[in-house]
C-alpha cells in the first residue's frame, strides 16, 4: 500500500505563520525531506518535532529521489518542506512532486506562506494577472533577453533576487522598461524590518543606490505600463 507525500509550507520569515495542519503532519509523518537539514533541524526543533531528516537539492535530487519514492510505495507518510515557503516554487522539490504524480502516488498540498503572493498583495501594483520569473538569468545578456519578452504585457512580472545584485538588477531592468514604469521591491518579508520599495523605475533605482542596508532576499514585480489617474489599467 502506498505511502503519502505532504507538501508543507513553512514560514518564509515569522514563525508565526506555520499552520496548525503543517505542525500536526510534521509531528505524524515518518520522514521530513528538507533542502538544508540544519535549517530545517532549526525549525523542527522551534515546535519541539524530533524527526528523520533527509536533504533533497540540486545537486543530489537525481539519486535521492528514486530512495524517496521507494519509501513512499511501501507505505511510508512523508513530509516535503522548503527552507522557507511553498515547496517545489523556485526549488527541487518539483522533481519529487511530478515523480510522486507518475507513479500514482497519493500526494496532499497544504496551502501556507509564499514570498511572491506576499509581496504581490503588498506591491500596490495591478495582480488581475502577473508573470512569475523565479530567478531570472544571472548573464546581462540573457536577462535582458529574458525580460524584453514582457514589455508589452499588460502584467506585473514577479522575481526573486540576492541582496547582492539587487541593485544591478534595477539597473537593467530601466533600461529594458523605461524609467516610468512602475517597481516594488520586497524585502525581509514578515520579519522585523519588512520593506516595501515602491514608485517609478527611476525613483526606486535613486532610493537603492546609496544604501548598504539592502540585506535579505527581495522578490522584485514590476508594471511595465503606468496606472492611470483613476486607478484602473491603461488601454
Amino acid at each position: 500500500m502506498c505511502g503519502i507525500l505532504y507538501v508543507v509550507p513553512t514560514p518564509i520569515g515569522n514563525l508565526e505563520d506555520i499552520t496548525l495542519r503543517a505542525l500536526r503532519i510534521l509531528k505524524e509523518c515518518d520522514l521530513v525531506v528538507c533542502e538544508d537539514t540544519v535549517q530545517s533541524l532549526k525549525l523542527l526543533s522551534h515546535f519541539g518535532i524530533s524527526k528523520n531528516l533527509i536533504s533533497f537539492y540540486s545537486y543530489n535530487q537525481q539519486y535521492r529521489v528514486g530512495q524517496i519514492i521507494d519509501k513512499l510505495s511501501d507505505g511510508k507518510k512523508i513530509a516535503l518542506i522548503s527552507d522557507a515557503g511553498m515547496p517545489g516554487i523556485s526549488d527541487p522539490g518539483y522533481i519529487l512532486i511530478k515523480e510522486a504524480i507518475e507513479k500514482s502516488i497519493k500526494i496532499e498540498i497544504l496551502p501556507g506562506a509564499s514570498a511572491v503572493v506576499t509581496a504581490l498583495v503588498g506591491s500596490g501594483l495591478p495582480i488581475n494577472g502577473f508573470i512569475f520569473c523565479g530567478f531570472l538569468k544571472r548573464k546581462v545578456g540573457k536577462m535582458k533577453k529574458e525580460l524584453f519578452k514582457f514589455i508589452n504585457l499588460k502584467k506585473t512580472v514577479a522575481f526573486y533576487e540576492s541582496p547582492h545584485r539587487i541593485l544591478k538588477t534595477v539597473e537593467i531592468c530601466l533600461e529594458v522598461f523605461g524609467e516610468n514604469a512602475k517597481i516594488c521591491l520586497a524585502r525581509e518579508l514578515t520579519k522585523k524590518f519588512e520593506e516595501f520599495i515602491r514608485g517609478t523605475m527611476k525613483e526606486v533605482l535613486k532610493n537603492i543606490k546609496d544604501r548598504n542596508d539592502l540585506l535579505g532576499e527581495f522578490v522584485v514585480l514590476i508594471y511595465p505600463y503606468p496606472k492611470s489617474n483613476d486607478g484602473g489599467e491603461n488601454d
